[in-house]
């Protein structure tokens, strides 16, 4: 059975001053039980990631900071939010969602986090709506619980993945690949394990031959036993921020190769959503709702 996290919190309103689209958190597993994709007993619910966690991936002082509220206002804005208590309670919910479901993975093959996905939280510091790094964490405490010896994340949001790029950057049992726009956020990209620069308005064809390519490529030096998947759908060409031109078909194909390869080398993988803002939000649902159609299909 497919388990997916998700958490009332995950869709509350936030407080005045958090501008970020929230609705798709509600309307996603709406539509997936409306479609008869997944059932009620496919969810479930995370609670609060424990502290020691947390400081496997992140600076102790940061985390200090970030849960009492003491970071200034220039580090909140690089954040996109003005912080606050129910904000934070929010963020290590997410990442005890993403964490839970690499303990899924590892029973069923596959695992997904309604949220999740926040690549642009560093060790020191978040930005671009994250603040703290749900895949790295997870990621470290398979490491640290010898659950897992070698890990690849996968990173098809259209923005890099600065943050996990630079918490990894001195662990060789976690391989970073990243996908995305080169004249995309961030302007400075960190040195992910493997890079790949999209030119603006890239097609199907070509996106779907370079993944190929670079996963084979990767498996050729790289052998993980888990693999992280950011499942953003940033990709396609209605995205207001995207600036590619992948249709939502070609992003479904996309997820089709990902979760193809991982269940035929039997590798248990974890998806985190990340990010969508096309301008209608029926493209955004349709984009994210094939990536949970895509691994229910494959695996059950």
């Amino acid at each position: 059975m497919l388990k997916i996290a998700f958490h009332q919190k995950y869709v509350h309103p936030l407080p005045e001053g958090h501008r970020f689209p929230m609705a798709k958190y509600e309307l996603l597993p709406q539509q997936l039980l409306l479609e008869g994709t997944v059932d009620e007993t496919a969810f479930f619910s995370p609670g609060i990631i424990e502290k020691e966690m947390v400081l496997s991936a992140h600076t102790k002082e940061y985390f200090k900071d970030l849960t009492n509220l003491n970071l200034d206002r220039k580090a909140q804005r690089k954040t996109g939010f003005v912080h606050d208590h129910e904000l934070i309670l929010r963020e290590q919910i997410i990442m005890e969602g993403t964490r839970m479901c690499t303990e899924f993975a590892l029973l069923h093959g596959v695992s997904m986090n309604i949220s999740g996905g926040t690549h642009h939280a560093f060790s020191d510091r978040g930005e671009g709506f994250c603040m703290l790094n749900d895949q790295a964490i997870a990621a470290q405490w398979l490491l640290n619980s010898k659950k897992a010896k070698k890990i690849l994340i996968i990173d098809l949001d259209v923005h890099q993945g600065n943050g996990t790029a630079e918490i990894f950057q001195n662990t060789p049992e976690v391989f970073t690949f990243s996908m995305h726009g080169a004249n995309n956020y961030p302007l400075k990209k960190e040195k992910s394990d493997l890079d790949i620069n999209l030119p603006d308005g890239i097609k199907d064809s070509e996106y779907l031959y370079l993944l190929e390519k670079s996963l084979n490529d990767i498996l050729k030096v790289f052998t993980p036993d888990f693999l992280f998947y950011q499942s953003g759908i940033d990709i396609i060409e209605t995205d207001k921020l995207g600036r590619l031109g992948v249709s939502i078909q070609g992003c479904k194909k996309r997820d089709e190769i990902v979760f193809q390869m991982a269940h035929q080398l039997s590798l248990p993988i974890v998806a985190s959503m990340g990010g969508g803002y096309s301008e209608e939000i029926k493209y955004i649902i349709e984009a994210h709702a094939n990536t949970f159609r895509t691994a229910q299909y494959i695996y059950f």
